[in-house]
């Protein structure tokens, strides 16, 4: 039994001076009551009340001890109301972590628009490319790319990577697109500096690594973004990263009927947060807004 029920059921039988009177307002039997008092007072190592068949009385000791236990249950019947409050009603402050290119691309730009919605959730983000944890630095949303490891946590699909060979018209002009893969061997090539995304494969019925001579290694995707868009080669990029580049025609995809990846599997961005049973207001309403945004579902 909790202690929080055995202070209650004694304030209560303070207040209305009868155990019986108490049973009937928890809707319990008195016995029940009666037992909870003993075990209260037990732990307590003193009596706080004088029974009798018809009344209770309270003991100096148990006057004294009201006062406080009424103190007690009070507060914590506040705390429960804050709290609950707290996880129906989006607020407080929600700390995200998201990767440089997508959270500066795709994050970002959003943000105004959910404070515009939920004025009362402070946010918090953490751009970087290292690995967090979520528990121990208390992130409520990590948006991180690739494949993911089994774990208690949940992840979200938001966005398929679909990386794109891409290079600038310029560059294009200057050095003959390739025709076909194995040409690549003979063009700057930009990699990716991130671990485990440094090859360049063909994904078919079997991944097939591409045989290129790269001229430099870039560490972000931004980074390659700037550098081929300004000739500076070619380089493998997701399509959410130059969505607009292809568009207005600052960058040009090369040899479309493939598909590429840094990695020998295709790849997705997710959002993830921790598998519990009760998931804070706050981190649903943005999980839904970013289902709503990107067209996913959990």
């Amino acid at each position: 039994m909790s202690l929080f029920n055995r202070l209650a059921y004694f304030n209560c039988v303070v207040e209305q001076g009868s155990i019986s009177k108490a049973s009937r307002i928890f809707d319990i039997q008195p016995s029940s009551i009666s037992r909870q008092l003993s075990a209260l007072e037990e732990e307590l190592n003193v009596r706080l009340l004088e029974r009798s068949t018809r009344n209770v009385g309270v003991t100096e000791a148990g006057q004294l001890f009201y006062q406080y236990s009424k103190r007690i249950t009070g507060e914590f019947d506040e705390a429960k109301r804050v709290v609950s409050a707290l996880h129906h009603s989006p607020r407080g402050s929600l700390k995200i972590s998201t990767t440089v290119a997508f959270g500066e691309s795709k994050i970002l730009p959003l943000v105004p628009i959910f404070r515009a919605a939920f004025p009362e959730v402070d946010i918090e983000i953490e751009i970087t490319e290292r690995v967090v944890d979520l528990i121990e630095e208390n992130v409520d949303i990590a948006i991180r790319s690739g494949r993911l490891p089994d774990s208690n946590l949940i992840a979200k699909k938001l966005v398929q990577n679909n990386f794109i060979l891409c290079a600038s018209p310029d560059y294009v002009r200057r050095n003959k697109a390739p025709q076909h893969v194995e040409d690549l061997a003979k063009h700057d090539c930009l990699v990716y500096g991130y671990k485990g995304w440094h090859d360049w494969f063909v994904l078919d019925k079997k991944p097939q690594k591409i045989d290129i001579s790269y001229y430099m290694e870039v560490d972000s995707v931004n980074g390659q973004k700037q550098l081929i868009s300004n000739g500076g080669g070619i380089a493998l990029l997701p399509q959410w990263a130059i969505e607009e580049e292809l568009k207005i025609g600052k960058l040009v995809q090369l040899l479309p009927e493939f598909t590429f990846s840094p990695c020998n599997y295709e790849t997705s961005t997710y959002a993830i947060y921790q598998n519990r049973q009760l998931v804070p207001s706050k981190v649903r309403v943005f999980l839904d807004f970013l289902t709503e945004h990107f067209g996913t579902t959990l």
